[in-house]
């Protein structure tokens, strides 16, 4: 099925993923369950990041509690 909608550059359609079914979407909520979407992508990454001491104390400590 071919759409007839122009594909626009820079529009804010980015790819989401549902958190509890794990769909993917570009919607703000999940199609199949009505549930909350998150970007799939990680962070961009940068050497000089100032939180990154923080954010790998919490996913060792996340780790620990199981």
């Amino acid at each position: 099925m071919v759409s007839s909608t122009p594909c626009r550059r820079g529009s804010n359609l980015k790819i989401k993923k549902c958190k509890s079914c794990e769909t993917y979407t570009l919607k703000d909520a999940c199609p199949s369950c009505g549930g909350q979407v998150v970007s799939p992508h990680p962070p961009k990454f940068s050497p000089h990041d100032p939180y990154g001491r923080y954010r790998r104390m919490m996913k060792k400590e996340a780790l620990q509690r199981g």
